[in-house]
Order: structure tokens, then C-alpha cells, then sequence
């Protein structure tokens, strides 16, 4: 057991903010700006769904979002009625840096992309103090360049990248640093430091904005909010009315003379549409600056509001401008001492990290951590979307065209979000997705497990999960499958929350469970075609590591049983049971519960394991792995034998019962006896039930020792899923021997490919066949120890696969975790793996510690590909550095207190105030 925390995380001040967050709305205002609204889903009123047509980047500075906001280091309040965010303009863009650019889908040589250098440095959980990097270069941004060298290369080819174009050559940049700091929960001010990197002058237009999100546009009677100039005590300032909020004030310091330009956050019909109109405009700012038009803004009022600045900064100059937006009611007797209270709070959020990390000794480690969690907490985001109002149109806006109503999400009417939910990234990925987020869920609760449960009760709201139980999987199509980790995630989340508090939140468990219920039962009626335990899924993810789109109607005919799908099945079954063993302690009804999924998983090994004349079962004893296995019409089942994490995951589907757990609980144990009773040809499906462990504990797979120990030989193999970095999407075998399917004159192929796909067949962003990622990673991980939990340190395994060196299953664990984490820290030659793609930044003293979260990392080398800001799911690795609790069912950190029980106590009964409160 490693040695008890000193200090407990609520004795800092930042955690004593999060014990009053019921109370007090500490998380009222925070980063919850979209990084691109343009080309998403609600904004497309388009006939055909043509989202990144219908609303491109060249008309986002002219037209009002119906649906959100997006900006540049964006902060705003939970409803986003105001929103903060930067500008800036080098004097040289077409247009000024408002947001951040990147390509579609279709400009993209492997799809969609965000074309920036920035980098989330630092958060805290209630967003008292917040930190990013914006690298901005002092010649003109290479809009055009990075369209058309991107759009010359093809699939097989890199992507063509900001750092590619030589912008940045010399250093002739500007490092923007955007900081946040609350002096009270709802008195925000935001800092702006510009460094000039280059070896000669240069001057920067600096413009921190505040503006009203367009809720007035729509239905023709919501009231206009108003920005307006007046004079203060210390100078001019601006009053903030909204008919939702209280009166605001913003102000605004700089070393030279600030000018308020204002324009109104409506769409200039006249630039986009031809139409007249009567402005300023929403580009009114840009026009006034670019173009030099003088009527394109105004001086005294409006809805959008820019305190411009001029920095002229010499060779390594430095330039400060600071703004503040507080209630008109505070009125400080002095004026505030802005880098005073930045430097506090930094400083608090140093106190709250050092508590959080006392057990990593690793200065690196900590620096990856902190990173990791600061960009998962800087991705949160207001996501409003009502899709009735969606596909009806409003009443003061055209209609849209009829045949949307039969398009896209049309069969999810029910659905109407409004809340601040956290995204895999803002830029590729501003929405959410159901299992994403059940990921990010288990990383935030590391230091915010208020939140974390929060997110994961909006899911299964009335007004997000379907009337029919599903969970809605992203904003795309929300009708698709993406694979049943909510439970799993729920049970995390609780499992961290009591290391944190020391109390279990059982209400929180209950919630979840009921609506998962629903849930269960879903996947059981829509997705077992044939009625046999086998699942059909779809999509689930992986929408690469096969021949064919599973989200669609095969080309060959017929269906495919899913190896991932059944697992993730059996997986469900299984932390449905866990969850309700551990409610069945307080209140004896869940006893039923937890033996029916019992029941459940058991039915679904036996249909994973068999077969008969009709049917084949998932396993290949030829290849000793499991395979998808094909139904074509009127034909006998085949097995695909595509090497890929589809047949890992069976190692998924395990957990160990405890006889000082189960044993207790009146009933259970007999009732089970009585099934595996009748039921033997069941229980011997089940690896070693028959048979006593240690403290008399039962092992649930769908494994068998024989066959995790096959699984397991692929998997650390590194010529095939093994490589120095983790569990590749699908085996180096394929490289040299690519799977083929041939039917009726047509050819379907998959080889491995480490990197970016070299296929659109499933879109542009394909990925999965060859590169790690992170959440597969993590799973196994998990498995890894829960087997160990069950065989102990005498099990051994051969690892890597030919070395002939073997190592207890933890060993391996904990190897994997190393081998994982590995791409974020600096290896001997000073240089991680995972920013190979960044020279540039490595080779910099300055920039080397600046680390990116991406997507996906190269099957060979580590590089990060996919979406680069992607902090959602990667920031698992903030777990895997957090030591774990030793014997703990998966990963689950250390976060034991030393304190007193009364101050553990306390500190469960604040949390559980601010996470109803969050709840609410």
C-alpha cells in the first residue's frame, strides 16, 4: 500500500472552492466557448446535410450562430448570455484572428483539421484560474497555403501542417498567453501577455471582446441585450445589460491608449446574402480594421465590443493588457490589483496540484498530468441544441426545407440540451459523444468527481437519452452506436469519488442504474437480430478496423456478429451486476438485480463460445482469437479473420466476486448456487467458477485461462499488437498479410497501417488500423489487474511474447501503463514521442514543454496524428501516472486521507451538496 496522503486535495483552497460549489457558483463562469461553431450539425439548415457547406469559416465572422458561440480563448457564463474571448491582427491577414482555422472534411487529405499552434497549459477545476498559448505569426497566416497543399495531397501522404507552411521560421512569432482569474465567482478577469519571439520589431492589434450571444434573432420577441460606453471613477468603461443577468461592467488596462469599437452580433446580410441591411454588422470590427471602414462600427453601443490596443514590441518585447468584467454592484475602493490576484490564484493552483501528484515522483510526470487535465478542463462547453426547433426552423427565420424533416436526427425529437457538458476537443470534435465522454468522466473525477458524476447523469437525462432507452451517440447521428461504457464509467466515477470524500454516494449510483435499466434493455431488443446473445452493434467506435462500414447496410448482404459488440455486452452485464452488489449493501431489492445480470452475462459467454450446425460461435480455435463472423443470406456463418482490438476485447468482459462482498448479502449466494446448479453446462462456460481462489472469490470472463493466455500472445506480441507504446488497433500481421474478402466479382481488403488511413471508404478521418489509442489502452489495463486480483502473483505470462521472461499479470499492467505514458514524457534524448511531428517546438528550450493530447499515436513511433487537442479520452493518462490504490478493482487512485474521519465526513457531505447542486 503506498504511503497515506498528508494532506488531503479540500485542505487546498482550490478544493475548499469545489466543497462550496453547492453553494457557490464557482463554476458558473468558464471556458465554455466552442473553438469552431461553424460547419457543426445545428448550425446546417441545409436540405441534404451538408453541414461544413452550409455554414463554412469564411462566413463565420459575418453571420450570428443560432445555436452557440465560438472564439479564441473563450470564457463565458453557463448560459453563455456573455461571452469573453481575444482577437487579434497582425496587420497583415485578410482578417483578424477571431477563431481558430482549420479545414473540412473534404479539404483535409485525411478529413477534418484545426490548422493552429496552441496549448492548454493550465486549469482548475472551478475555473478560478486558467492559462493557454496561442502562437500567432507575425507574417501573414497561411489560409490559402494550407487550403491547397492540402487539398494536393492525397491519402497516402502527411498531412500538411501550420509548422509545414514556415510561418514560424526564426522564431517570428508571437507567443499570445490568455490567463483567467476569478477575484469572485461571477468577477472575472482575463490577462493577455504578448511575447515577440522574433529578432526584430513588430507591432500586434490586441482586442479582448465581450459580446451577447444572438437569442433575439429568432423567434421575433426575446429582448436585445445592450453594451454600452459610460464613464467610471477609473476611466471609461462598458455596461452589460441582459434581461437574463444581473448588470455587468467591463474594463480594460493597457500600456497604450484603448479604444472601444462596438458592432452588433447579427448576421451582415449584405456581405453573405446580397440583402440590405442596416448594420454595424457582426464583422463590424474586422471591416473597421482591415478595410478601414469607419461605418462598418460604433462608439458608444452595441451587442459586441472589442477594447483595442496597439503593442509595438522590439526584438523579445513584451506587451500586458488586462480586462475585467464584474457586477456593476461590486464596486472595490481601489482599484484591483490584476497581476496580484493572477499571481494568487496561480499559486493556489499550484497548492492543489502539488497535493493531487505527492505521489509522483517524476518532475516530468507531473508537468504531463497537469497538462492533460488542464486541456480536458479547458474543453468544457455550453452545448444547446433543441432538435424540434432544429428541424421545424423559427419563427422569425425562413423555413427550412421540408425534407430535412425526414433527415438527420429526425427520430430524435425528444432531444433538447442546454448544459455545459465536456468535449473530446472544441475544435473537431465541439459535441459530445456518449462513450468519449464516459472516458473523459473517469479522468475528470480525479479532481473534480462532482462533475464527473454531473456528466454523466446528463446522458441519461429524459431529455438526451431516447424514450426507447438509447443513449445518444454523438451529433452526427445520434441514432449510431458507439459502444456501452456508461456503467463502467459510472462505477469509476463512484469508485474515485469515495477516495476522495471517503463516503460512497449510493443516490448517485441509483440514478444511474434506473436509467441504465432502460438502456440494457435497448441494446438487448435492437441490436440481437436473431435473438442468440450475439450483438450486432454497428458502428461502436471502430469505424476502420474492418472491411465494411458497420453503420451501414452491408454491400455483400446479410449481417456481421460482433466480436467488440457481444463483449461490450458482456461487459455491461458485468458492471451492471457490480453496481448492484454494491447498492444491494444498503437495500436488499438490488440482490434480484445483480442476479439477473449474472444470469445475463453468463447467457451471452456461452453464446460467444458455441456453435452448431446453423451458427459459428465468435472464438477461432484454429486461430486460437475471436473474429466478426459473417452471415450472408442463405449461407453458413464465417469468421473474418481480421486481426484487430475487435477480438481483445473480450478481455474486457471480466470481474472478480469477493466472498467478503457477495457473502454477506442475503440470498445472493444461494440464489447462484441454484442457477449454476440447473445450469451446469453454463458454469463450466465460465473460466474456473467450479473451482475455490483465494478468500474463496469467483472469476467472471468470457475467458478461460487457455484463452486469455492466446489473447494475451497476440497482445504482446510485438509483431503483431505490441509495440513500444502500447496495444495497436490492429495487428503489424496484416502489414505483410492483408485480409481479403472476395465476393461476387468485388474485393474488400484491410493491411496494416500505422499512421493516418490511406482509405476514405468510411469518411476522411478514418484511423483505426494500426495506430494505439488511449481508451482500448486503458481498458486492458484494467482487465489486466482485475484478472490479477483473481490468480494472484503465481500466474505468470510470457512478456513481451518470445522473450521468454514472464511476469505476473500486474507486472504486465503496470509494463503496458509504462509503455502508454512513455509517449508524453521526454525520453533520454530529451524528446517525447508522441510531438515527433513538432521539431520545431521540441527543439526549443522554450516550447519543448509544451505537450499536445492527441487522437491517436503512430503504431510504430508514438507520433500523435487524428485531432491534436483531442484531450478527452487521452487524458486517461492522467490516471495511469496517478499511483494506484493497491488491490483495487481496475485503476483507481490513491486519494486516501490521513485527515480525520470528521474531516472526511465533512468533506463528502459539501461534495455531495455541490454535486446536487451541479445535478440541478
Amino acid at each position: 500500500m503506498p504511503p497515506l496522503r498528508s494532506r488531503p486535495l479540500f485542505d487546498t483552497a482550490e478544493g475548499r472552492r469545489l466543497l462550496e460549489a453547492g453553494s457557490v457558483p464557482w463554476r458558473r463562469w468558464g471556458p465554455y466557448l466552442s473553438e469552431r461553431q461553424w460547419g457543426t450539425v445545428r448550425e446546417d439548415y441545409s436540405e441534404y446535410g451538408t453541414a461544413w457547406d452550409y455554414f463554412p469559416h469564411d462566413h463565420a465572422r459575418s453571420r450570428a450562430y443560432r445555436w452557440g458561440e465560438d472564439g479564441l480563448a473563450g470564457f463565458g457564463d453557463d448560459r453563455l448570455r456573455w461571452c469573453l474571448g481575444l482577437a487579434l491582427w497582425n496587420g497583415r491577414d485578410p482578417i483578424i484572428k477571431e477563431r481558430l482555422f482549420g479545414l473540412t472534411n473534404a479539404q483535409g487529405n485525411h478529413g477534418e483539421d484545426v490548422k493552429e499552434l496552441y496549448f492548454y497549459l493550465d486549469a482548475t477545476p472551478t475555473h478560478s484560474y486558467m492559462r493557454m498559448l496561442y502562437r500567432y505569426p507575425i507574417a501573414a497566416f497561411p489560409y490559402d497555403d494550407l487550403v491547397a497543399e492540402n487539398a494536393r495531397r492525397g491519402t497516402d501522404q502527411p498531412e500538411y501542417e501550420i509548422l509545414d507552411t514556415g510561418v514560424f521560421d526564426d522564431q517570428r512569432y508571437f507567443d499570445v498567453t490568455v490567463e483567467y482569474a476569478k477575484q469572485a465567482p461571477d468577477d472575472i478577469v482575463m490577462r493577455v501577455t504578448v511575447e515577440n519571439r522574433a529578432a526584430e520589431a513588430a507591432s500586434l492589434h490586441v482586442m479582448p471582446q465581450l459580446w451577447a450571444r444572438n437569442t433575439w434573432s429568432w423567434d421575433g420577441v426575446s429582448p436585445k441585450p445592450s453594451l454600452r460606453l459610460a464613464a467610471e471613477p477609473q476611466g471609461e468603461a462598458i455596461l452589460a445589460r441582459h434581461p437574463a443577468y444581473e448588470p455587468m461592467v467591463a474594463s480594460a488596462v493597457a500600456a497604450a491608449p484603448v479604444q472601444w469599437l462596438f458592432c452588433e452580433n447579427e448576421t451582415n446580410i449584405e456581405r453573405l446574402f446580397g440583402n440590405p441591411g442596416a448594420g454595424p454588422f457582426k464583422d463590424g470590427i474586422n471591416d473597421y480594421l482591415v478595410h478601414g471602414r469607419d461605418d462598418a462600427i460604433r462608439r458608444d453601443a452595441g451587442t459586441r465590443v472589442a477594447a483595442h490596443s496597439v503593442m509595438h514590441l522590439g526584438p523579445g518585447g513584451r506587451g500586458v493588457m488586462s480586462f475585467r468584467f464584474r457586477p456593476e454592484a461590486r464596486r472595490d475602493p481601489a482599484a484591483l490589483d490584476i497581476d496580484a490576484l493572477i499571481a494568487r490564484r496561480r499559486a493556489e493552483a499550484d497548492d492543489f496540484y502539488a497535493c493531487l501528484q505527492q505521489e509522483i515522483e517524476d518532475p516530468d510526470a507531473r508537468l504531463v498530468q497537469r497538462q492533460a487535465l488542464a486541456g480536458l478542463l479547458w474543453s468544457k462547453q455550453y452545448y444547446e441544441f433543441d432538435v424540434t426547433r432544429w428541424l421545424d426552423g423559427d419563427a422569425a427565420q425562413p423555413a427550412p426545407p421540408g425534407r430535412r424533416r425526414r433527415g438527420r436526427n429526425a427520430d430524435w425529437r425528444h432531444l433538447c440540451n442546454g448544459d455545459v457538458v465536456s468535449m473530446p476537443d472544441k475544435w473537431e470534435y465541439p459535441w459530445y459523444a456518449s462513450w468519449d465522454l464516459a472516458f473523459q468522466a473517469a479522468a475528470l473525477a480525479l479532481v473534480d468527481p462532482a462533475f464527473a458524476k454531473n456528466q454523466l447523469l446528463l446522458l441519461v437525462k429524459d431529455r438526451y437519452q431516447h424514450p426507447n432507452g438509447q443513449l445518444p451517440a454523438y451529433e452526427w447521428a445520434f441514432g449510431d452506436g458507439n459502444p456501452p461504457v456508461h456503467a463502467w464509467a459510472a462505477w469509476r466515477v463512484y469508485e474515485i469519488d469515495r477516495a476522495w470524500t471517503g463516503e460512497p454516494d449510493h443516490e448517485f449510483l441509483k440514478l444511474v442504474f434506473h436509467k441504465l435499466l432502460l438502456n440494457f434493455g435497448w441494446w438487448v431488443n435492437r441490436r440481437d437480430a436473431d435473438g442468440r446473445n450475439i450483438f450486432q452493434g454497428g458502428f461502436l467506435g471502430l469505424d476502420n478496423v474492418g472491411i465494411f462500414d458497420r453503420s451501414a447496410p452491408l454491400p455483400t448482404g446479410g449481417h456481421i456478429d460482433q466480436a467488440d459488440g457481444t463483449a461490450w455486452m458482456a461487459a455491461y452485464a458485468l458492471d451492471m451486476m457490480r453496481i448492484a452488489l454494491e447498492l444491494a449493501t444498503v437495500d436488499g431489492a438490488f440482490v434480484d438485480m445483480a442476479v439477473k445480470f449474472f444470469e445475463h452475462f453468463l447467457y451471452i459467454a456461452e453464446a460467444v463460445n458455441s456453435g452448431d450446425e446453423c451458427e459459428t460461435g465468435l472464438w477461432d480455435e484454429e486461430d486460437e482469437f475471436f473474429y466478426d463472423a459473417l452471415h450472408l443470406p442463405g449461407q453458413r456463418a464465417v469468421p473474418m479473420r481480421i486481426r484487430s482490438i475487435v477480438g481483445l476485447i473480450p478481455l474486457f468482459a471480466v470481474h472478480v466476486l469477493e466472498e467478503h462482498v457477495h457473502g454477506r448479502l442475503p440470498g445472493f449466494k444461494e440464489r447462484l448456487r441454484w442457477f449454476l446448479h440447473h445450469r451446469p453446462d453454463l458454469a463450466k462456460l465460465v473460466s474456473r467458477w467450479n473451482e475455490p481462489g483465494k478468500g474463496n472469490a469467483a472469476l467472471l470472463s468470457l475467458l478461460r485461462g487457455h484463452r486469455m493466455k492466446a489473447l494475451l500472445r497476440r497482445a504482446l506480441d510485438e509483431s503483431e499488437f505490441l509495440s513500444p507504446y502500447g496495444v495497436r488497433g490492429l495487428s503489424r500481421y496484416h502489414r505483410e498479410h492483408p485480409y481479403v474478402l472476395r465476393h461476387n466479382g468485388d474485393s474488400f481488403s484491410i493491411r496494416y497501417v500505422p499512421g493516418e488511413s490511406e482509405s476514405r471508404v468510411f469518411g476522411g478521418n478514418s484511423n483505426w488500423r494500426g495506430p494505439v489509442w488511449l481508451p482500448v489502452n486503458y481498458l486492458l489495463i484494467e482487465s489486466l489487474y482485475e484478472f490479477h486480483r483473481y490468480y494472484g502473483e503465481d500466474f505468470r505470462v510470457e512478456y513481451p511474447t518470445g522473450s521468454g521472461r514472464r511476469y505476473s499479470l500486474r507486472e504486465i499492467a503496470e509494463a503496458l501503463a509504462g509503455r502508454v505514458t512513455t509517449l508524453f514524457l521526454r525520453n533520454a534524448d530529451g524528446e517525447r514521442p508522441s510531438m515527433a511531428g513538432y521539431a520545431q517546438l521540441q527543439a526549443d528550450p522554450a516550447s519543448r514543454d509544451y505537450v499536445l493530447f492527441h487522437e491517436f499515436f503512430h503504431g510504430d513511433t508514438g507520433r500523435g496524428l487524428g485531432a491534436s487537442h483531442q484531450t478527452g479520452w487521452t487524458a486517461l493518462v492522467a490516471l495511469l501516472m496517478q499511483p494506484r490504490q493497491q488491490g483495487s478493482s481496475g485503476i483507481v487512485p490513491a486519494l486516501e486521507s490521513a485527515e480525520s474521519r470528521q474531516a472526511q465526513e465533512e468533506a463528502a457531505a459539501a461534495l455531495a451538496r455541490a454535486g446536487a447542486q451541479a445535478i440541478k
